[in-house]
């Protein structure tokens, strides 16, 4: 049997067919390299954003956005005449609050003297965080010195100031628990150049001192008799 060889050519319209489909997708394909381009263009700014902030913007970001939810939910409360203190005591979960009281626990507030420099930034961490700005006395402050609430060289306001009663009080009462709290600490004792010397290193010198305290008056007839040379 003999086989006939049959040949197809492609039509004209089945070439238009396959160009269309070509066509589209390299349409297609531009399309997605342009999105791409567009994703990586706006990620390298986000993240030449993200490097320019600070180290601990994030820690400060979520304590922000802690502070905007505590202030709403004081605020609900305070609208439902609920005492907010109650309401959170009530969401806390205990794992929660033994972890809490974990973690104060092993905080050491005061980390003692090591030095004047970190005892004063301490202090003045300590006063700072004290500090709450009068917002309605600083609007009365400056209704009162008009332009010479922000002075310029040209400015004479030297002895103008007066200090609130309040502001006084406070400083008083500052001073006043300053000066007690320095009450209780002991001072350390002046070195006495005619001072006896029966020590023969500092270690020496405080158990002398601590035996002479405890038991001096009983010792002081021999030390006396011992240094002028009558003793038996």
């Amino acid at each position: 049997f003999g086989s006939a060889a049959v040949s197809y050519e492609p039509t004209e319209s089945t070439a238009s067919q396959k160009r269309e489909e070509r066509l589209r997708k390299f349409r297609e394909l531009h399309f997605k390299r342009n999105e791409a381009r567009k994703l990586n263009h706006k990620e390298v700014v986000e993240e030449d954003k993200r490097l320019k902030l600070p180290t601990n913007w994030e820690a400060k970001k979520a304590r922000l956005e802690w502070e905007l939810m505590t202030d709403e939910k004081k605020k609900e409360c305070a609208a439902k005449g609920e005492d907010y203190d109650r309401v959170k005591l009530l969401e806390i979960s205990a794992e929660d609050a033994e972890r809490w009281e974990r973690k104060k626990k092993k905080k050491n507030p005061d980390p003692g003297f090591s030095g004047y420099a970190e005892a004063q930034l301490r202090q003045y961490q300590r006063l700072t965080k004290q500090i709450k700005p009068d917002m309605d006395g600083y609007e009365r402050q400056r209704e009162q010195c008009g332009e010479d609430f922000h002075p310029t060289s040209n400015s004479l306001i030297h002895g103008t100031h007066v200090p609130s009663k309040e502001g006084i009080d406070r400083m008083v009462e500052d001073v006043e628990k300053q000066i007690e709290k320095r009450a209780k600490y002991s001072r350390r004792r002046a070195y006495n150049d005619d001072a006896d010397i029966d020590y023969i290193n500092e270690r020496n010198a405080k158990f002398n001192k601590k035996a002479e305290r405890f038991y001096g008056k009983y010792t002081a007839e021999i030390k006396q008799n011992l240094e002028r040379g009558t003793a038996v």
